[in-house]
């Protein structure tokens, strides 16, 4: 009984050990995984914001003309680009040109400039939608350029891992499948990391959904589980012949001699 025991105890040791390797691996995979992934994001958006910021720059460039000089300038600029939604000049925080063909939009919508990006719901014209707005002021007059916050979600959506990131901008936030108008916020509570733009202020942060990890330590166990016990049980044969019955046939040929 001691020797099935003893053998027992041996052939258990692989599998445990093959068990905790495979937690160890999983756990940091996840957390670089989430760490790597949100820096990424950030030079993702950023990128999409660099182009942004571009066009609102150039805008500007615009305002020392009379609106009936640059507006069509302002209505190719929106057609040629994606996601680009709206572009309109203002001076002292009135609007007096823009894109938008027939009138000039809700000023609600052009945020103010000691936050020049804003995420905004609901606006007068698109109800559905979530639209991006960035504003650059210089001498009194602004450019403000507004564009489909879908944009962010395609961004987000490259990463398709398991991950869930969320980008916060001041007290907004949006992520792949919702935004602030959602019930609730996604689940972010394993290996949660964040990080800020240093360019543009915003938040991203990540983060796997409550029980993610414990159901990918299933599915790796059920994939490594097999192949553990098959190792244990070979380890613990020849461990049992080499200790045991070889040791009983060394004692038997001494008895004999």
């Amino acid at each position: 009984m001691l020797e099935f025991l003893l053998t027992l105890a041996i052939s258990l040791i692989p599998v445990g050990s093959g068990l905790a390797v495979m937690v160890y691996q999983q756990d940091r995979k996840l957390t670089e995984n989430a760490r790597i992934s949100l820096q990424e994001a950030i030079y993702s958006v950023d990128l999409s914001l660099d182009r942004l910021h571009a066009i609102t720059t150039n805008a500007l460039m615009l305002t020392s003309k009379p609106c009936a000089e640059i507006k069509v300038s302002l209505i190719e600029q929106v057609a040629q680009t994606q996601y680009l939604r709206s572009l309109a000049l203002s001076h002292k925080h009135q609007v007096y040109c823009t894109s938008l063909p027939g009138y000039v939009e809700n000023r609600a919508l052009y945020g103010d400039t000691h936050t020049p990006l804003q995420l905004v719901f609901d606006s007068p014209s698109t109800l559905d939608s979530a639209i991006l707005t960035y504003q650059l002021e210089q001498d009194g007059f602004s450019a403000v350029a507004t564009a489909y916050a879908e944009q962010l979600r395609n961004e987000l959506r490259a990463f398709q891992d398991g991950l869930t990131l969320l980008i916060e901008i001041g007290d907004t936030y949006i992520w792949a499948d919702g935004d602030a108008r959602s019930l609730s916020r996604p689940s972010q509570s394993e290996y949660f990391h964040q990080a800020v733009s240093q360019k543009y202020g915003y938040v991203i942060k990540a983060g796997y959904a409550n029980g993610y990890s414990a159901n990918e330590a299933r599915q790796s166990m059920i994939m490594v589980l097999p192949s553990l016990v098959l190792i244990g049980i070979i380890t613990g044969a020849v461990i049992y012949w080499a200790l045991f019955r070889r040791g009983a046939r060394g004692g038997t040929a001494a008895n004999l001699r």
